[in-house]
């Protein structure tokens, strides 16, 4: 059922996202929703918030293992770009369909993406610290990454093309070779 709210989030979004839609998707019996969810939708969506985060994450935790940063955000951008061309522009990122929406009646799926994207964040700026870059520069270009993959991802679905996603890959594989490459000297003192 979570791999199924996680599908209608992407497509869809989040105020479609309903448990009709998560079941037929899933074919999970409707007695099964209330019991493994007893929060019902909301409950069900922060956990789809939370499993499609872990899956990023992953990715990014996987970067760090590499002596390659720009090669491992490389491959986010060009995961993504699979995603839209293969789901034909209609796949976007589950945690941003929940984060446009106002979702008064659940506040509490704002800080799910609020805190996915905060995680994000933070294991960028960790590769990018690793690889030489100050603190303070890390967590700057981490959040550029991934609002400039985000936007990007958006564009191209209301474009029907790859062509946003292809010039973001293109500035953030370019600033980041320069950034690594003009990294500061450890012996010193860092600048922001």
């Amino acid at each position: 059922m979570v791999l199924s709210a996680v599908e209608s989030l992407r497509e869809y979004g989040a105020s479609a996202t309903s448990i009709d839609r998560v079941l037929a998707h899933s074919g999970a019996p409707r007695g099964s929703v209330y019991h493994h969810f007893p929060g019902g939708r909301a409950q069900l969506i922060e956990e789809a918030v939370a499993l499609a985060g872990d899956f990023i994450a992953g990715l990014i935790d996987a970067a760090l293992q590499t002596d390659d940063p720009v090669q491992a955000i490389d491959g986010v951008f060009a995961l993504w770009r699979d995603r839209l061309v293969r789901s034909d522009f209609r796949t976007g990122c589950p945690v941003v369909a929940v984060a446009v929406e106002t979702n008064d009646d659940a506040p509490q799926l704002a800080r799910s993406a609020a805190t996915v994207f905060a995680r994000w964040q933070q294991a960028l700026a960790v590769l990018f610290l690793r690889h030489g870059l100050t603190e303070e520069r890390s967590r700057r270009l981490a959040a550029f990454v991934i609002a400039a993959l985000e936007g990007a991802v958006i564009m191209c679905r209301a474009e029907q093309s790859t062509a946003p996603l292809e010039a973001a890959a293109t500035e953030i594989h370019d600033l980041l070779v320069h950034a690594l490459r003009n990294r500061p000297d450890p012996g010193r003192a860092p600048s922001s």
